[in-house]
Parts: structure tokens; sequence; C-alpha cells
């Protein structure tokens, strides 16, 4: 079930972690989200924004030698994925992929495309396109729960573009 996508234009990193803010207001619950783009794109800081948003008050770097950082907030578990490294998508059933993925667990998971064939469907996913000085935040919902929060996102992104 993919619903249409949707896109928001960000100027700078200020805006990215601003979004990713709003982004946590919606975005609850538990739940799979995808993050894809090319290297520099603004992954990790859309995550870090986000994250920080929900309360986590330390730096928020990318998991790129540990795979996972995992995040008990008062809003709930949030785990930061980046599969950058991953050699091969059964190293998640080595790490214990599954443990991770349980109701009322939201996962950001960066270069989801390195996890196929293990990892379920997403939510939702983000892409981000880098085009100069901005970047280009598109999301595209895959489940019941996604098209929920798609739905608050574009209204969101509305507001944001007034």
């Amino acid at each position: 079930m993919a619903e249409k996508m949707s896109q928001l234009r960000l100027t700078g990193e200020s805006e990215m972690v601003g979004f990713a803010a709003q982004l946590a207001t919606v975005l609850t619950g538990g739940g799979l989200i995808f993050l894809e783009g090319t290297l520099g794109a603004g992954k990790t800081t859309l995550s870090r924004g986000f994250i920080q948003a929900l309360g986590h008050n330390g730096p928020v770097k990318s998991p790129t030698y540990t795979l996972v950082e995992d995040y008990d907030l008062d809003g709930g578990r949030v785990c930061h994925f980046d599969l950058y490294r991953l050699g091969d998508p059964e190293e998640l059933e080595y790490m214990g992929i599954r443990e991770y993925l349980t109701d009322g667990t939201l996962c950001l998971i960066e270069w989801p495309e390195r996890g196929r064939g293990v990892l379920p469907d997403a939510d939702i996913t983000f892409h981000i396109d880098d085009v100069g000085e901005a970047r280009i935040l598109n999301w595209q919902a895959e489940t019941e729960k996604g098209a929920q929060w798609g739905r608050q996102l574009q209204k969101l992104a509305e507001q944001w573009q007034e």
C-alpha cells in the first residue's frame, strides 16, 4: 500500500533540524522509518533534530560503526540505525534486529536498502535529495500507519511553507 509521495524544500541545516522537530510531534507510537539519500544529504541531521526534539539532551551521532544507537526517552524508545557499513543483510539477524522491531519502538533506519530481504516494509520512507544549498525531503507512506502520518506531515509541510 504505497501512498502518493509528498515533498518539502528545506534550506540549510537549521531548517532540516527545525522540521525534524516538527516530525517528532507526528511520528509517534512506534514504527519503522526508512531514511534514504546520498552521503551527506542530511539523514543524520534529520535524525538528530528528531531525537533531540523527543527529549535527548546529548549529541546524536551517526551509528555508522556501531550500526545502532538506542535512546530511551520519555516519549518511548527510539533506535537509530545506520546500515551503510553492513556487509550482508543477514548480519542484521546476528545483531538481533527483531528485538528492536517491537511494538512501541520507533526505528529510524539510514541506508535501508542494505538490509533488504531482512527488514520488513517501512511505515514511511523519507528520501532526501541534495540540491546544493537546499534539500528536498520526500516522503511516501507504505502502511496504513504511515498513511496516517503522511496526512499529518502534509499539513505540517503546508504550514512550514507559508
